[in-house]
């Protein structure tokens, strides 16, 4: 075999060589930018229901660190992008970027304007986060945003700044951003706002004593008949722990009355983060009535007349009605799903 027969054997393994390695970091680069989506599904936006979040809505963190034991690969986070409810960003990165330096380029983004804003991240080497964790890597992040809440639907302002968002990552650690178009989202935004707007039912009911009473004899009077301290807020609390109404002393939580002294109560059932009970209004109205005896006042409904009791009964099967349509369109009342929007 001549010199050349070899040079040319040898310069065809190079070759092959080169493809194989080229093939192998152009396949793995592909990955990295690869996401799973769930789909959407365009005629109704609250169709589909998504996995439970571990976090309660009330409880939500600003981005940060999660604690990993040296060497340790946990596996995929359960938390993922509720699609129906969201709009999200898709952010690749050139390069993976280290968890350290993302964390502080995301540090403070919980919402844009009076929208929550929630982040994913995908690991170097494959895993789902829903939390930056400490000594990890990234290939991409999804930026997601509520699509709409008791604020409204999402603006066409409020998208523009998660925008903003995503193009100051890319420009800080190279990369790219996918998002459906501004129209599309804000019309995605406007249905859901509508569809929950039929559905967000809230039922007050008021006593007016003749004079104010101290908020101190309020308070004892109210845990005397069975409110507890929930939050902010006194409650009557379901057996699932779950608050079915609210007790609020001039329009405001007692944590946050500034007056010593009283002049109305209002009992409020948020029918959508209230959890499901055939006699919800019986319930409140039953309370209001034991209530009104011990502050010698009448019980009022939110127009100002006397609640009859003769109609709790025909209230308590509208109500119900309305609890049945919730938990019809993807969202069960009580739920942190549903908190999300009607919030």
């Amino acid at each position: 075999m001549s010199d050349l027969q070899i040079g040319l054997i040898a310069l065809g393994v190079l070759l092959i060589l080169v493809v194989v390695v080229f093939n192998w970091w152009q396949d793995r680069r592909i990955r990295a930018r690869m996401r799973e989506h769930f789909p959407e599904d365009e005629n109704d936006a609250l169709l589909g229901a998504a996995k439970t979040s571990s976090s309660m809505p009330g409880e939500r963190r600003e981005p940060g660190f999660a604690s990993m034991a040296q060497g340790e690969l946990l596996p995929d986070d359960e938390e993922e992008v509720d699609h129906p409810l969201e709009a999200v960003l898709d952010i690749s990165f050139a390069h993976p970027v280290p968890a350290d330096a993302l964390q502080k380029a995301v540090h403070g983004l919980s919402h844009v304007g009076g929208k929550p804003v929630r982040i994913f991240a995908e690991r170097d080497g494959g895993g789902h986060r829903s939390r930056l964790r400490a000594g990890e890597s990234y290939v991409s992040l999804q930026l997601a945003v509520l699509l709409a809440n008791r604020g409204g639907p999402l603006t066409a302002i409020e998208w523009s700044q998660l925008w903003t968002v995503a193009q100051e990552l890319i420009a800080k650690f190279e990369g790219s951003v996918e998002a459906p178009e501004q129209d599309e989202v804000i019309q995605r935004a406007a249905r859901l706002d509508a569809a929950c707007a039929e559905l967000d039912v809230q039922v007050g009911l008021a006593l007016r004593p003749e004079e104010p009473l101290p908020l101190s004899q309020i308070q004892q009077i109210a845990r005397d008949v069975g409110f507890m301290p929930y939050g902010r807020n006194l409650a009557w609390m379901a057996e699932s722990g779950q608050p079915r109404f609210l007790l609020l002393m001039d329009g405001a939580a007692v944590a946050d009355m500034q007056s010593d002294s009283v002049s109305r109560l209002d009992l409020l059932l948020d029918l959508p983060n209230s959890p499901v009970d055939t006699q919800p209004f019986s319930r409140m109205a039953g309370v209001g009535r034991d209530l009104a005896r011990r502050l010698g006042t009448v019980l009022l409904d939110d127009q100002g007349r006397p609640v009859v009791a003769e109609a709790d009964g025909k209230i308590d099967e509208q109500l119900t009605e309305i609890y049945a349509r919730l938990e019809s369109t993807g969202f069960v009342p009580g739920q942190p799903r549903t908190a999300l929007v009607f919030s």
